[in-house]
């Protein structure tokens, strides 16, 4: 990904002990150090590679109520009203959010009768969604085209700028006094006794007494060393950045197959839902968890024979290591894949079909994000249940961007023994294993 590392480095010195680690800086963990720090908590925020290297700063910059799963909304919701007061209460400008709307467009009434149902799930919650006739698509949206019969609105939600925002948000719980250590990969958890007693870095040991495991794609290995199961599994997603172009779409808008939202420099993000997932070992270990979440996606999914050497869930990637050897952490220090030339002309293709505004507007990049998965493409959060003091965040399953506020909120009040606001039932990660339904979310 061209100008993929943020603006920002963070060279703090590794400290001796701190309350709380955190894991991988991504939105969630370096929100979770910020609302600590924030407290007075002593927290250090460990990065492997770069902050906000990996998905954090490649997914389209949604901040997205709209979809959500009905266990997800409220902390959503939350997140929303986070997002709102990040760039005042930090002085950061990069954390700025624009109140845009997000609109998704039914093609057809099969679409929309699923936009129905889920306006009754935001009705519940008096969040500000609605139902748009075709006629009110066309008012709300007078530069698309293509098949529409309806779509599903709400105002309050908006954007932001995934590369501008997180190393802002690592430079403010910085400010507030957490260490943020860049290029030094967690290798694993300190146990003494059967109890957490810190990490091992590649720079050495940090005695603390709680620990954040906020590592994205990375995270299921992590936590599989550490003989936690955690079905996880990897897609690649791919999107492109226009030029300057005329402001053909003002809110985040979902079309049939391809979506996008105003940037501030005057182009557009756009994304599809196409995504491949490289077959290796976590395929065949996780197959029949995933089964219902293949068939619901079958038509966007595309099967790739292997993994670029080093990933996670590469056929030769390590699955397990010594606190004194060197781990796959240290030998990718960014998931950086290329992007699907096929996905860049689906793009293409379909932007110019639905926005005929934007067609003869040329792609001045295009670039790739590893997405974390889970079997019912929803988060985990919650404490480990083998590992007390262990705080797992991780499977946002690329709509993390949006919720990792309110996420970075619950995880610093777990970690300091209170209570989250809300239940959490529906993201602990024993559901995969105790003959609960896995479900996939709405998305």
């Amino acid at each position: 990904m061209t100008g993929t590392a943020p603006p920002a480095t963070f060279g703090d010195p590794l400290p001796e002990a701190a309350d709380v680690a955190v894991i991988g800086a991504g939105i969630a963990g370096t929100a979770a150090a910020w609302f600590l720090a924030r407290a007075g908590v002593s927290v250090l925020l460990c990065e492997k590679g770069r902050v906000a290297a990996e998905q954090s700063s490649r997914n389209w910059g949604w901040v997205r109520q709209q979809g959500r799963d009905a266990a997800e909304l409220p902390i959503m919701m939350e997140s929303n009203r986070i997002w709102r007061g990040l760039a005042a209460e930090t002085g950061e400008p990069g954390l700025a959010f624009t109140p845009a709307g997000c609109v998704y467009v039914a093609p057809d009434r099969q679409r929309l009768a699923v936009f129905e149902r889920w306006c009754e799930i935001a009705r519940r919650h008096q969040l500000d969604t609605r139902m748009l006739t075709r006629k009110q698509v066309g008012e709300l949206l007078p530069g698309i085209a293509g098949d529409r019969c309806g779509g599903l609105l709400t105002p309050s939600d908006g954007r932001s700028e995934p590369r501008l925002a997180v190393p802002a948000l690592a430079r403010a719980a910085q400010r507030l006094g957490a260490a943020v250590v860049e290029n030094c990969a967690v290798r694993t958890l300190d146990i003494e006794a059967g109890r957490l007693a810190g990490i091992v870095t590649e720079r050495g040991r940090v005695r603390c007494g709680s620990v954040v495991l906020a590592g994205g794609a990375w995270s299921g290995l992590f936590a599989g060393n550490a003989g936690i199961a955690m079905p996880q599994l990897l897609v690649r997603a791919t999107a492109v950045r226009t030029g300057p172009a005329p402001a053909a779409v003002g809110p985040n808008v979902s079309l049939n197959g391809v979506a996008l939202r105003r940037r501030d420099d005057g182009g557009y993000t756009v994304g599809t839902g196409f995504a491949e997932h490289f077959v290796g070992p976590p395929s065949f270990r996780h197959l029949g968890r995933f089964r219902r979440l293949v068939r619901q996606s079958a038509r966007e999914i595309r099967l790739l024979p292997a993994a670029p050497r080093g990933y996670p869930g590469a056929w030769a990637t390590a699955q397990r290591w010594n606190a004194d050897e060197e781990t796959p952490f240290e030998r990718v220090r960014v998931l950086d894949p290329a992007p699907a030339r096929a996905a860049v002309r689906r793009i293409r293709e379909r932007l110019s079909r639905q926005v005929p505004a934007l067609e003869k507007i040329g792609f001045s990049e295009a670039w790739a994000g590893m997405i974390d998965v889970t079997p019912d493409a929803v988060p985990i959060l919650g404490e480990a249940d083998a590992i007390p003091g262990l705080l797992i965040a991780t499977g946002f399953s690329g709509h993390g961007f949006g919720i990792g506020p309110a996420v970075g909120r619950i995880a610093a009040d777990l970690v300091r023994g209170r209570p989250p606001g809300h239940d959490l039932g529906r993201f602990r990660l024993q559901r995969f294993f105790d003959g609960s339904a896995i479900v996939p979310g709405p998305y």
